[in-house]
């Protein structure tokens, strides 16, 4: 058995134990136990870039007796030898990250993204959303934690009030002119600045505001910025990333998966565990997503990105108090290599979400998609308040359409995870067939009304009516006993002519 048996180690702890051991017998003796044993190919490789290490110092030390017995190298050699750029091996200089275990984790953070100055309308929905999950976490587990909220940018400090109003208990910005545009680089080191702050197991200085190492919880927005940002924050700080995540809870889950408990067969309890759910990759379910320690390394953050319009927007409280800290970092200028020196605002494009009534249009227009598109249009054109949305099966179809209806085929109308959530009075579903994707963006709706030739299409399950019929028979009759009064939506739904 060789002197450092690799199965007591994560890979990372092992290249550290690695770095010590200089004879290449012994680190031969650990590649085979590693073999032998959890076989694992991060681990094979780090003892193999160790080996590589210590045979290129030895092939230099051999190098350098030789000089000493002969007169010297060529010309050519010692050419090579200046152009060397030090990758033949580079992995032998990586650093890994080094995971806490057993470190202080507390509260939950909201990274609460702006626009224009000021905050969109997913940040005030994650800060609602983060007040009412620690109410009930404090109430659960005689806690005392926090939902703090992180400013970043050009100009926050005038948001602070607002994002305590929101639900926030403490309020962390930083500010100024370098960060009037998002960059991912600038950003995200700040955040994990601050979310490090104060830690004595990171090495910091303590701060009055923040005793813990790491936040316990971090939401951040299923945007264009939030995504980019969310997923290198959570990269940086070592831990796991649930991803457009629609729904959240808080509770203890037990657990039998061995590489979570450390023994086969053992049922383990993780406590103040959050569920991210999401929609799967079939298009059909949700998945519940959980980041649970490992046995001798703790994952914190726990993270998701929240899809907007999943959860209601609260009503702001302005008598809330909140303690606000202006957490300062000194930019270093690499952050800040990428600059923008130009750029152009599109138009507000088309926002779905105030309509009392959305019609929308999934691959049942394929027949004939730019008169499914008309009848679209003739149908909202009925209503007073109406508008039409698309599936994304339109958006990526090939479907050709004639230029006055090609502006509705285009993705800024689309509705689901990746579009918009909608939450009309009145939803149509003219063609869809009701993919969990597309459900997301429309399920808070008060009425669901779907035409679908297929009577056993998945939307029927979550629609409040079902109509079996062509859309492109269907919808004119529907226009047409609107623009004469006569609808009845029961009666179509039972198979009657009205």
């Amino acid at each position: 058995m060789p002197d450092i048996d690799p199965g007591e180690f994560t890979i990372a702890e092992l290249t550290d134990e690695l770095a010590a051991v200089d004879d290449p017998d012994a680190l031969t003796a650990i590649r085979n136990a590693e073999a032998a044993g959890q076989d694992r190919k991060g681990a094979k490789s780090a003892i193999d870039d160790r080996l590589a290490e210590l045979d290129a110092d030895g092939g230099d030390e051999a190098e350098a007796e030789t000089e000493d017995a002969e007169s010297g190298e060529s010309a050519a050699e010692e050419e090579a030898e200046e152009e060397d750029d030090g990758l033949t091996h580079p992995t032998v200089d990586k650093k890994h990250v080094r995971a806490l275990q057993g470190g202080d984790y507390c509260d939950m953070w909201v990274y609460c993204e702006t626009q224009r100055g000021a905050l969109i309308d997913v940040s005030r929905e994650m800060l609602g959303k983060a007040r009412e999950l620690m109410d009930q976490y404090n109430a659960d587990y005689d806690a005392d934690e926090r939902v703090v909220g992180v400013l970043i940018g050009d100009g926050v400090s005038e948001l602070t009030d607002e994002v305590v109003a929101c639900g926030a208990d403490l309020v962390v910005y930083t500010e100024g002119p370098e960060l009037d545009r998002f960059r991912h680089k600038p950003y995200t080191e700040i955040f994990c600045d601050m979310a490090r702050a104060g830690s004595e197991a990171e090495g910091r200085d303590p701060v009055d505001w923040k005793d813990y190492d790491k936040p316990r919880y971090a939401l951040f927005p299923a945007t264009n910025n939030g995504r980019d940002l969310s997923a290198q924050v959570q990269a940086e700080l070592d831990s796991g990333l649930a991803s457009d995540c629609s729904g959240l809870y808080i509770e203890d889950t037990k657990i039998s998966n061995p590489v979570k408990t450390g023994e086969p067969g053992v049922k383990k309890v993780f406590e103040r565990v959050l569920h991210m759910k999401r929609p799967d990759f079939s298009g059909f379910e949700y998945s519940t997503i959980l980041c649970l320690d490992n046995p001798g390394r703790d994952f914190h953050p726990q993270g998701a990105s929240v899809i907007p319009g999943s959860f209601e927007i609260p009503e702001p409280d302005p008598e809330r108090e909140g303690e606000v800290v202006d957490h300062e970092v000194a930019l270093d200028d690499e952050w800040l290599r990428v600059e923008v020196t130009e750029h152009d605002r599109l138009e507000g494009g088309v926002d779905l979400t105030g309509n009392d009534v959305i019609v929308a249009l999934g691959r049942g227009i394929g027949a004939d998609p730019t008169k499914g598109i008309e009848l679209g249009l003739d149908l909202t054109g009925a209503f007073d308040d109406a508008d039409l949305g698309i599936t994304r099966g339109i958006v990526t179809s090939s479907y050709n359409f004639d230029g006055h209806v090609e502006q509705y085929a285009s993705e800024e109308r689309q509705i689901g995870e990746t579009g918009q959530v909608v939450k009309p009075k009145l939803y149509i579903a003219a063609g869809i067939s009701g993919a969990i994707q597309h459900k997301v963006g429309m399920d808070g709706s008060e009425t669901i009304v779907a035409i679908n030739t297929d009577p056993e299409a998945d939307i029927r399950d979550f629609s409040d009516y079902f109509i079996e019929g062509d859309l492109f028979e269907v919808l004119p009759r529907l226009t047409e006993a609107l623009e004469s009064g006569e609808l009845d939506l029961q009666a179509m739904a039972d198979g009657g002519n009205q």
